[in-house]
């Protein structure tokens, strides 16, 4: 494969976590929470809203949505056996479309929340992804954003330390080594070049507001038991700086995105939300 990337049909024919209804809908709660925060809404946070996963495959995470109240929502995927499900349950609650996420079947600004829940690894072309969102996203809209980071250790995919950090030919002899794949498809950016990716947007960063205070956030504890507890009281008081200086390394980043400037509208949090610096931002 070396450079060469075609798109991932029928993803979830491979990857079986697609198809983990327990896991999606744990991690649809999490999202909707983080939406919910920034959004300053309680129940029924997308209550009234048009709503769109981008990247559905099996539809668990958009049905959510759409029972988070929101008016419209929309599955869109490439994924073709994972939207044949996706309809056959989810149907009458959502709308799936078979689409390319660089052209978008929705009009300039007409969508009040995106979900893109770690996809950008997978697509040929993650910016021109995001230049169509930014594109279909209402002006005073809401990206969600799960980003997995190219220096986090373990690979979330084939769980080998260090791969994502490797030359796509290395990276894919260290997969075949293994006996994980034949190749290594996935594409990580850093931190930096998350924020690059994002220079249209006005960010704020949930990370450690959702490790920190994961109550708040539908999510359990980092570890379980008395280290999960130490972890979490760890994380809750630490000045702000010594997180700061982990952020290079933290696997996964929770991202917000908006066209237009605007602040969380939330409760306070040990932990609260960032700005993350951004082209929009600092302009």
């Amino acid at each position: 494969m070396g450079t060469e990337r075609a798109a991932q049909l029928e993803y979830s024919e491979f990857q079986s976590a697609m198809l983990d209804e327990a896991k999606r809908r744990r991690k649809a709660a999490k999202i909707i929470a983080v939406l919910a925060h920034f959004l300053g809404r309680g129940d029924r946070p997308l209550e009234g809203l048009t709503v769109a996963d981008i990247g559905c495959s099996a539809g668990f995470i958009a049905d959510e949505l759409a029972l988070a109240g929101a008016r419209h929502t929309f599955g869109i995927d490439i994924d073709v056996p994972g939207l044949r499900k996706a309809a056959g349950r989810f149907g009458e609650r959502v709308a799936f479309v078979c689409g390319d996420g660089t052209r978008l079947p929705f009009p300039d600004g007409s969508v009040d929340v995106l979900v893109f829940n770690h996809i950008y690894e997978h697509v040929v072309d993650p910016d021109a992804v995001i230049a169509d969102m930014h594109r279909v996203l209402a002006d005073d809209g809401v990206l969600y954003l799960g980003l997995g980071n190219r220096l986090g250790i373990m690979e979330p995919h084939y769980k080998l330390p260090f791969l994502s950090y490797l030359p796509p030919r290395a990276a894919d002899r260290y997969v075949r080594a293994f006996g994980r794949a034949d190749n290594y498809y996935e594409r990580f950016r850093t931190r930096a070049g998350l924020r690059r990716m994002l220079a249209d947007f006005h960010v704020w960063d949930y990370t450690f507001p959702v490790l920190a205070t994961p109550e708040a956030f539908e999510g359990g504890e980092l570890f379980a038991g008395a280290a999960g507890r130490a972890a979490k009281a760890t994380l809750e008081k630490a000045p702000r700086p010594a997180l700061r200086a982990l952020l290079p390394i933290v696997p996964t980043y929770i991202w917000v995105a908006t066209k237009s400037a605007r602040r969380p509208s939330g409760i306070a949090l040990p932990q609260p939300p960032e700005s993350v610096p951004t082209r929009s931002s600092t302009s």
